[in-house]
């Protein structure tokens, strides 16, 4: 059991696996409000920043779980409210699938 543990610890090491959330919650607080957006988006294109979250290996389009968890996120914070980073996520999400 201890190394089954240790082995699903290891697995979720790292920006690209267990910390992609943690990496993109600090780009939506570098990137501020959704007037920063174009900017943000324009350094991506410049390979100055990083576009995290829309980088999954096997979904290249989009990520059919983003839809189910998405409508899940909107039941809760229709209850407890929202971060004022979701609107800059929900932006940044829709710029950057209508993008070129």
């Amino acid at each position: 059991i201890y190394t089954a543990i240790a082995g699903a610890s290891g697995a979720l090491y790292g920006p690209s696996h267990g910390g992609a959330n943690e990496a993109v919650v600090r780009m939506l607080m570098r990137i501020g409000t959704t007037e920063n957006i174009p900017k943000f988006i324009d350094a991506v294109k410049n390979r100055k920043e990083r576009l995290m979250g829309f980088g999954h290996r096997v979904y290249r389009n989009y990520d059919p779980r983003a839809k189910i968890v998405q409508k899940v996120a909107d039941e809760v914070f229709s209850v407890v409210g929202k971060d004022p980073l979701i609107d800059v996520a929900k932006e940044l999400e829709r710029v950057a699938l209508h993008d070129d």
